[in-house]
């Protein structure tokens, strides 16, 4: 008997062993698969931060970028709304009756007086004043002109431009912002 209790000594010892072994690999299991846990929920955090800045950034440059088309649709229709202004100046004043005509021109000769003193006067085609009328040296039609003149020095080394729709583009140009101002401030 005294081998079957060694025997059963040592079967004890082994299983007491064997069980500590098994409870020091399940605490070391447990720590193990609670470290791997926190790893993970760190990283998933870290993740879902990460795709709602990157979500946020899209919806942020979307926003931008829908914002900027918006703006050039707008500008675009304001520079057609501001086309049809000018054109509609343009013709109105090239349509406009003889009378106003050559009252518009008579100003336009007075105010060359300081530049030329006897111009000739090139206008279109579809204009007949003589130069008694305009107070010009001479007339002279010229296909290019529309409406307005030109005026010229006799010798045609000092030329002024008085056409319609140069006058116009120069008001135009200088007075652009207040004209927008108006129609759409």
């Amino acid at each position: 008997m005294a081998l079957a209790n060694v025997t059963q000594e040592i079967n004890r010892a082994a299983e007491e062993k064997v069980a500590a072994i098994k409870a020091e690999a399940d605490a070391e299991i447990a720590k193990i698969k609670a470290d791997a846990d926190l790893k993970v929920a760190e990283l998933k955090e870290k993740e879902d931060k990460r795709l709602a800045e990157a979500v946020e950034r899209l919806n942020r440059q979307e926003m931008s970028s829908a914002e900027l088309e918006s703006k050039k649709i707008v500008l675009a229709k304001k520079k057609e709304l501001l086309a049809e202004a000018f054109d509609g100046m343009l013709s109105d004043l090239e349509g406009a009756s003889s009378d106003v005509k050559l009252a518009h021109y008579k100003a336009m000769v007075a105010a060359a007086k300081d530049i030329i003193d006897k111009p000739k006067a090139l206008m279109s085609e579809n204009d007949s004043f003589s130069a008694e009328e305009l107070g010009v040296a001479s007339v002279q039609k010229d296909p290019r002109i529309a409406a307005g003149l030109i005026l010229q020095s006799e010798d045609g080394t000092v030329e002024v431009d008085m056409q319609y729709s140069t006058l116009l583009q120069s008001i135009w140009d200088r007075e652009i912002k207040a004209v927008s101002d108006i129609l759409f401030g």
